[in-house]
């Protein structure tokens, strides 16, 4: 992942076509986030989360899911006990 700042007025990303571009007196407004003034910090972030976003897509078409459903579930579905966890370790590890 690699956000940079181009000619201090223009962010860009080597893994999303989303931008963000310097207003002045310190403000960025992103792509994605129209009519939101952020700081260069909220920008770098916002492009970071972009960038996120385009490895899940790409991730998420392995296991069959849309980008959505997989953050969706991998968020709402709490992860397994820790025993249950430890088993799972131990069965791999027979193979």
């Amino acid at each position: 992942m690699a956000v940079q700042v181009v000619g201090r007025s223009l962010m860009t990303s080597d893994q999303t076509p989303h931008q963000a571009r310097s207003v002045g007196t310190g403000g960025w407004v992103v792509s994605f986030l129209p009519g939101r003034t952020l700081t260069l910090e909220q920008a770098t972030a916002a492009l970071q989360a972009a960038e996120a976003v385009a490895a899940v897509r790409e991730l998420s078409c392995s296991v069959g899911l849309t980008p959505l459903e997989t953050v969706g579930l991998a968020m709402q579905e709490p992860p397994w006990p820790e025993s249950q966890q430890a088993v799972g370790r131990r069965f791999w590890h027979r193979w």
